[in-house]
């Protein structure tokens, strides 16, 4: 493990002499912050919210694919979407933040922060499951042994430090963990649903459309098989006095429209069939929105900014195939992309092309490495490869086209690589070193990024690749994934502020051989496996920043994906009954504590015929 200190060794022993020793009492208090102070622990609720926001009416979003479960914490099935909307947490974070928690299921915590081995969690006696009974630490305590040992791969993995779940009492739950140097644990225990322990023993491993007993503000309403499910507010709802929950959740029903389209989902948007649309497609936000409902005023267009990292979009290619074992090979994949033509082309100009893991935000590693991340990397430069050595030390940059559509100089670069990595021709078809055809298969579900990848697999054909687009339908798809069956797909990493353990699961050895893990590349990196375990155990905000930019050079210099395209803001395009407070969260749309205005919900049900 690295050290968590950049001060040389000598001068740290010095220092620890040097210091009086004094040993913390263990502390009660309402809120955590991960190497932070909570800003609004004596707020009256949260500065995005309003609390004087009325209730009523309907959210109403649109989905993709199918579903056969209510639970997706589960191995199997395929859940439908919303179901955060039935769960408490112990503690729920705050939107401005990177790494806040504040109290909804529990009243507070006591914790040591000399000693980071435990926490108690103190259940709110309020507390209360849908069937009015009380949510106790029994409840708390079976909920995790659940997801530990039954629950999605990468949800073990990220709660993987958790040695015992003790119910000292109804309501006080004690965790105790495997170290005492994961101080990011004692707030990812708070982040989790909790089920009433009667369901999880029942029926925690059904495939079945009846939710687990939930204690949130919203119970499952209405499910049209495949089609659409509806959550409906539960006016009994414990919590909703809450400080966090103060001008949250004011929308009577919130619902989810599933389509099997993109282009299906923006008419059914257009007629009012859903009202409430993230709008991913450039060419939409660009020219789409000129139909008969946005001339009436009908519409609103709003471009909401974040401090968040864009999320990581790209082509993986799944290290657990030979072909892509040498750097080389995913080098040339990479300068294949024509992202400035595609750009140009598809996108309207509007997007940016991804240079980091942590794009637009301060995590993200820019220019070359400065002395304190030199000190995290000299020791670990040996262990990596030469030309990840050297992209590690080297100013980033992707490489770019002219946007002529030809990406002559790009494909150039891509033949000149693959001959370097002993790849050869035959009567214009490209070889391996081992004499078998070079065949890459891309796996997609859906028809959205359809346009994005046919032209990146002309431009691999252009190479001499034996290269084909496969695309299945959603269950197929999500086992695939799953089992880690495709040659490259398309993956989305997203990122938080506050980076930590859960960085093993995108990019840790051990993660690469579990299935169902996000290590969808299966990276398997020693360097990598070291930064993220320090990361883990950062003591200090200026800690995660850090060892975040050189994880950021690790992983590009690695070229495991060919980066795509995102963008900074969030567009979202709605019907005019939806209001909100002017100024909204730094960090996310925060949609929880949008609001329907009444009237104007009235004057588009007219418009509608409705």
């Amino acid at each position: 493990m690295l050290k968590k200190s950049i001060l040389p060794i000598f001068l740290l022993g010095i220092a620890i002499h040097s210091m009086p020793v004094s040993i913390a009492a263990p502390i009660t208090t309402l809120a955590l912050g991960h190497n932070s102070t909570a800003a609004y622990i004596d707020a009256p609720f949260m500065p995005y919210a309003n609390p004087n926001a009325p209730t009523g009416g309907t959210l109403s979003l649109d989905a993709r694919g199918t579903f056969n479960s209510a639970n997706q914490w589960m191995t199997t099935g395929v859940a439908m979407i919303g179901t955060n909307y039935l769960y408490d947490t112990l503690m729920t974070g705050s939107l401005n933040e990177a790494f806040t928690m504040y109290p909804q299921l529990a009243s507070g915590v006591t914790y040591d922060p000399d000693d980071s081995s435990w926490i108690i969690y103190h259940i709110n006696p309020a507390a209360r499951f849908w069937d009015g009974t009380p949510v106790t630490s029994s409840d708390v305590k079976a909920t995790y042994e659940a997801l530990l040992t039954k629950g999605p791969m990468y949800i073990r993995s990220y709660l993987g430090d958790i040695k015992e779940v003790q119910a000292l009492d109804k309501q006080q739950v004690k965790f105790i963990f495997a170290s005492d140097d994961n101080k990011e644990i004692l707030l990812t225990v708070g982040q989790f649903p909790i089920f009433a322990k009667t369901s999880i023993d029942e029926s925690f491993e059904k495939i079945s459309l009846t939710p687990l007993m939930g204690s949130g503000p919203y119970k499952l309403g209405r499910v049209d098989a495949g089609r659409s499910v509806s959550y409906v507010r539960d006016p009994n709802y414990w919590g909703r006095h809450l400080m966090v929950n103060r001008g949250r959740y004011n929308f009577d029903m919130i619902k989810f429209v599933y389509y099997q389209s993109d282009e299906i989902a923006f008419e059914g948007f257009k007629s009012g069939q859903y009202r409430f649309r993230p709008e991913n497609k450039a060419s939409n936000w660009a020219t789409g929105y000129n139909f008969p409902a946005v001339t009436a005023g009908m519409i609103n267009k709003e471009a909401i900014t974040s401090q968040n990292p864009v999320p990581m979009q790209g082509l993986i290619m799944n290290m657990r195939r030979p072909i892509f074992q040498d750097i080389r090979v995913r080098q040339a994949l990479t300068a294949a992309y024509d992202f400035e033509w595609m750009n140009k082309t598809l996108f309207h100009g509007q997007y940016e092309r991804l240079q980091s893991f942590f794009h637009g935000s301060e995590l993200a590693a820019t220019g070359r490495p400065s002395t304190v991340e030199m000190q995290i990397l000299r020791p670990l430069l040996s262990e990596l490869e030469p030309i990840q050595r050297q992209a590690v030390l080297d100013e980033w940059q992707m490489p770019t086209s002219d946007g002529g559509g030809f990406n002559r100089e790009g494909l150039l670069k891509a033949r000149k690589l693959l001959l370097n990595a002993g790849f050869y021709y035959d009567d214009m078809m490209l070889y391996q070193p081992d004499g078998k055809l070079a065949q890459i298969e891309l796996l997609m579900t859906g028809d959205t990024m359809g346009r994005v990848l046919l032209p990146y697999i002309r431009n691999l054909k252009r190479l001499g690749f034996d290269a084909t687009l496969r695309q299945v339908d959603g269950p197929q798809y999500y086992e695939r994934m799953r089992s880690y069956d495709y040659d490259m797909t398309v993956d989305v990493f997203a990122q938080s502020l506050s980076p930590g353990a859960e960085q093993a699961a995108f990019w840790g050895s051990a993660a690469a051989d579990e299935a169902g893990n996000h290590n969808t590349i299966g990276i398997k990196n020693a360097a990598i496996d070291r930064v993220v375990e320090a990361l883990g155990n950062a003591e200090s905000r200026e800690e995660i920043v850090l060892y975040t930019q050189v994880l950021d050079r690790l992983l590009r210099a690695g070229h495991y994906l060919v980066p795509l395209y995102g963008k900074s803001e969030t567009n979202v395009a709605y019907w005019t009954q939806y209001r909100h407070v002017d100024k909204l969260p730094t960090n996310a749309v925060g949609i929880d504590y949008w609001w329907v205005d009444k009237q104007a919900e009235a004057r588009v049900n007219k418009y509608l015929g409705q």
